[in-house]
């Protein structure tokens, strides 16, 4: 079951974490002196906040696959709907390891669909091996990533 992300850069992390456990009446399941993160079932959403971004406000949404097939299917599927995709195998972001995909919508707007399988101790950097893959051109080409950026 895939499980709706959303991550918004802000200014004081302390003053939002406070806001979002009041208003989700929870306290994050993942806190950091950058970063904090809600994994709520009801509704089902990854809610991530950081400081960590060059202006405060949506940083993007996205979708969270439980194991690779379901992020397989979301490439496909990201694949089909954008003008481009960009992969991430081993991603260090967000205090986790993941394999991503990200699209943008036709308004700009940033979707990531991902596997997250491993926690790390830092806020992470771009992926090792990342590739641009366009549905206009069949050649994939070697590109940079900045973290969630």
């Amino acid at each position: 079951m895939k499980r709706l992300h959303v991550h918004i850069s802000v200014a004081d992390l302390n003053q939002s974490i406070q806001f979002y456990s009041t208003l989700f009446g929870s306290q994050p399941t993942k806190q950091k002196d950058d970063y904090a993160k809600w994994m709520l079932d009801d509704p089902r959403v990854n809610f991530a906040i950081s400081t960590n971004a060059r202006a405060t406000g949506l940083s993007h949404l996205g979708i969270q696959a439980e194991d690779q097939s379901e992020l397989d299917e979301l490439t496909v599927r990201a694949k089909a709907a954008g003008e481009s995709v960009l992969i991430e195998s081993g991603a260090s972001c967000c205090y986790a390891r993941s394999n991503k995909a990200w699209v943008e919508d036709p308004a700009g707007l940033r979707w990531e669909t991902f596997f997250t399988f491993g926690d790390i101790t830092t806020y992470g950097h771009s992926a090792e091996v990342t590739r641009v893959e366009s549905k206009a051109a069949a050649a994939v080409t070697v590109a940079s990533k900045a973290c969630c950026g």
